[in-house]
């Protein structure tokens, strides 16, 4: 399960299926340097994206 707490670049390391998901949000993580030291929670508040809706889309696009 993907939480806010998690560091961006290892929601993505460990879960690639996201990365459309961060795309759908206007949200270039991949691309981002901060991204490896980052929390989902904040850059989700700089990037002013509801973080509820999207760990929603997170965890929707990993679950089998």
């Amino acid at each position: 399960m993907i939480t806010k707490d998690m560091i961006i670049t290892d929601i993505i390391s460990q879960y690639p299926e996201t990365v459309h998901v961060f795309k759908q949000y206007n949200l270039d993580c991949c691309e981002c340097q901060i991204a490896d030291i980052e929390t989902l929670g904040h850059g989700a508040g700089v990037h002013k994206v509801a973080i509820d809706e999207l760990l929603a889309s997170l965890n929707a696009a990993v679950k089998p």
